[in-house]
């Protein structure tokens, strides 16, 4: 019913920046809040950043002041920034949306994940 596809993840020196994008599709009638969590092995898996339809962003304390995150609300597309980056933000990242279906039920949907390594 819904798809999201993740693009931009891979690699970066501590200090670098990445950015990455979600772009939901399928049978969308409007999206309420998108995030981002991440999630490395053995631990559970946490919220990064998260965003509002109307635009109101919330991050984690461990991100706030060095990640910035936005929505094109017409493209279904959420994208993180991430700056400043550190050893410990590797993980990998998940997008997740709260969506009302056509169908008119609600859906929450995850993205397969990309790999961000932060290491010099």
């Amino acid at each position: 019913q819904v798809q999201l596809v993740e693009s931009g993840g891979g690699s970066a020196q501590p200090g670098g920046s990445l950015t990455l994008s979600c772009a939901a599709s399928g049978s969308i009638l409007s999206i309420s809040t998108m995030a981002w969590y991440r999630q490395d092995p053995g631990k559970e898996r946490e919220l990064v950043a998260s965003i509002t339809s109307a635009g109101s962003p919330n991050y984690a304390g461990a991100v706030k002041g060095r990640f910035t995150i936005s929505r094109d609300n017409p493209k279904n597309t959420v994208h993180l920034q991430m700056g400043s980056l550190r050893p410990e933000d590797t993980a990998v990242y998940y997008c997740n949306i709260l969506t009302i279906l056509t169908s008119g039920t609600w859906g929450n949907y995850w993205g397969q994940g990309t790999q961000v390594t932060v290491s010099s």
